[in-house]
């Protein structure tokens, strides 16, 4: 049983490692995808869960070769923060992570939301974004671009745009992935330039946790994004 556990994970990592390997755009851009944790036990009460989380999700932030992690908090709204090397807090109440800056990570968590990767070919400035339901009404992938045209001088034809496993028809019925699409498209990314994995958080709990499916009582899986400076 051990070894087929260890077997699943390998291929799991391998299967991340896929998605987002649109991603690597140069050797100093690194991004993970945390999922399900196995023998950890969830409750309602999300901090006391990602309490629980928390060693195993900071053990992936220093895998990837970064000190500090900048965390999203889930506001479910279209709030963004310019994170630079200065900025003083470590967790804040956005949905939107933007910077410019190398030795930054940015991590945010999701339990059926889009967690959009952001990418420029050109600047290396990127994002990370958690768009739901309410974030995707808000158009928060639009706002994202044009703050980082506004701010790195981000040219949209250059954005690489990869999205995580999120909820998807027929297990909620509204399809965000497919206006998350649109929205990245209407905002000038390429179509060529941007990756959807296709898979649904509710369709697999042994690999995702899903706030719909599980009433509450669930996990928040990780998205993490950043780039060093060597």
């Amino acid at each position: 049983m051990a070894k087929r556990r260890r077997f699943l994970y390998a291929h799991r990592v391998k299967e991340a490692f896929l998605f987002l390997s649109p991603l690597s755009i140069s050797p100093q851009h690194r991004a993970d995808f945390i999922e399900r944790v196995p023998g950890i036990s969830t409750t309602t009460d999300k901090e006391q869960t990602l309490a629980r989380l928390q060693p195993t999700h900071h053990r992936a932030a220093q895998r990837l070769g970064f000190d500090r992690t900048f965390h999203a908090e889930q506001t479910h709204g279209s709030d963004l923060a310019l994170i630079t090397a200065s900025s003083p807090a470590l967790s804040l109440g956005v949905d939107a992570l933007l910077t410019a800056d190398p030795d930054i990570l940015l991590g945010i968590h999701v339990a059926d939301c889009g967690a959009l990767y952001l990418a420029d070919q050109k600047t290396g400035a990127i994002g990370l974004l958690h768009s739901g339901k309410k974030g995707t009404e808000q158009n928060i992938t639009g706002k994202a671009i044009t703050a980082m045209t506004a701010n790195f001088g981000t040219n949209p034809a250059d954005l690489i745009a990869v999205l995580a496993p999120c909820i998807r028809p027929p297990h909620y019925e509204i399809d965000f992935a497919k206006q998350i699409h649109a929205q990245t498209i209407a905002a000038g990314i390429l179509e060529k330039n941007y990756h959807d994995c296709g898979l649904c958080t509710a369709s697999n709990l042994d690999r995702f946790y899903s706030y719909r499916l599980e009433k509450g009582d669930t996990g928040r899986l990780l998205a993490l994004f950043g780039r060093t400076s060597s």
